[in-house]
């Protein structure tokens, strides 16, 4: 099968509030595919529907090539699911945790117990297996809620917003452990905030903007087609930046973006743009590379969203 979820036209309501507004996209068996957006966007809402929680509005979505609607059981069998907050019953140990998900797929207890060891291991998790949850981390909390979803051998994973909360080291020894089972196979879908890791996990992703998709792509293709090469970030008085916005704009191959005191030029072309021509003192320029941020920012604007 050359898709493993379709949707088509998707739509959720909520009375008279749409929260999905006719998105389709297709994703690809063994691919990461990413919902990335601000608050609200809808990302959430489409995940509850791909985990069939939450019926659809209209439109039609399959996964596996089975519609949510018709077999919500079978569906539910295939998938690995990451919740946004950690459901751990604190009553438990970790091993017991886990022996208690392995029933609800009515595994054999001896196939039950090989996976659990495997996910332990795979979690760096051995030496905690009979701590009690109220013992953990918050980081062993989340490592341990994702090695959880891995116990039905799920042919699709559903991640949503899998690393909040974790310190650094353990962001990424989850990012690491995630692409290691891409590399096994398993298709994943991915919801986050944090632009780096979509851009390092992703092989494809979109940006959802009140409920709709706005655009899809690789991270790699959207940051050349909207952020372009390189970015410079101009920290200017009042006085300095109404000067400098008229003259970069005339520019060919840069765009331009005032945000309060900092004036960010995003640069397309190959012969680039030398900050030096302005004239202005050395700390007040900052030179990067364009990032997945910068192409968020720019489409879904850089205010509050409630």
């Amino acid at each position: 099968m050359s898709v493993i979820i379709r949707a088509r036209e998707l739509v959720k309501r909520y009375g008279h509030f749409t929260a999905v507004d006719g998105i389709s996209f297709e994703v690809r068996p063994g691919e990461c595919f990413g919902f990335l957006g601000p608050n609200g966007a809808g990302k959430t809402t489409t995940i509850r529907m791909i985990t069939c929680i939450s019926p659809v509005t209209s439109g039609s979505l399959s996964v596996d090539g089975l519609d949510v609607g018709r077999e919500p059981r079978r569906i539910k069998a295939l998938l690995g699911v990451v919740p946004q907050e950690d459901n751990l019953d604190p009553d438990l140990s970790v091993r017991q945790n886990l022996q208690v998900y392995s029933r609800y797929f009515d595994l054999p207890p001896d196939v039950a117990g090989e996976r659990i060891d495997e996910a332990l291991g795979l979690f760096q998790l051995v030496e905690k297996q009979h701590d009690r949850i109220e013992e953990l981390s918050s980081g062993l909390k989340r490592r341990l809620t994702i090695a959880r979803s891995l116990i039905n051998a799920p042919k699709i994973m559903v991640l949503d917003e899998p690393t909040t909360g974790l310190d650094p080291q353990a962001r990424h020894l989850v990012w690491q452990k995630l692409r290691y089972l891409k590399g096994q196979g398993v298709t994943m879908l991915l919801t986050s905030h944090y632009m780096e890791e979509a851009a390092y996990l992703c092989d494809r992703i979109v940006i959802m903007h009140q409920g709709k998709i706005i655009i899809e792509g690789t991270p790699g293709e959207l940051v050349e087609r909207y952020a372009g090469r390189e970015v410079i970030e101009l920290h200017l008085s009042a006085e300095e930046r109404e000067v400098v916005v008229e003259r970069v704009a005339e520019l060919p191959g840069v765009t331009v973006e005032a945000v309060e005191d900092i004036i960010y030029v995003y640069v397309r072309s190959a012969d680039g743009f030398d900050a030096a021509s302005l004239r202005l003192e050395a700390e007040k320029v900052v030179y990067r590379r364009a990032n997945l941020e910068d192409v968020f920012l720019l489409l879904t604007g850089r205010g509050l969203v409630e």
